[in-house]
């Protein structure tokens, strides 16, 4: 069981995506297919709460991941993160964003 599993768990739900193995592998590729894995997983799902609500939660527990061993990797999820969450932010309402909030902090 990863993190993201163990986080969801805590607030009685699933986790619904493959973003951290997603992730995981790409990190073995590099910055550049970190941002791919990214704008795939943003494209295709900033429109489902549920899942982008996931996204932002793997992206923040990978810099900590990454955190005084990649620089390169702990900056490029930090970076990624706070662009999700800054659309999360905006952009998300009512019921999506009490969702997001709760789940994220």
């Amino acid at each position: 069981m990863n993190v993201i599993d163990l986080i969801m768990e805590e607030h009685g739900l699933k986790s619904q995506t493959t973003f951290w193995d997603d992730f995981t592998i790409a990190d073995h590729f590099g910055t550049a297919a970190v941002q791919d894995t990214y704008n795939r997983a943003f494209n295709e799902w900033k429109d489902n709460v549920e899942y982008i609500t996931e996204l932002v939660l793997v992206l923040n527990h990978k810099i900590w991941q990454h955190h005084d061993h990649n620089i390169k990797l702990e900056r490029i999820y930090d970076r990624l993160w706070r662009e999700a969450d800054r659309w999360c932010v905006d952009n998300l309402t009512g019921e999506d964003a009490r969702y997001y909030f709760e789940v994220t902090d």
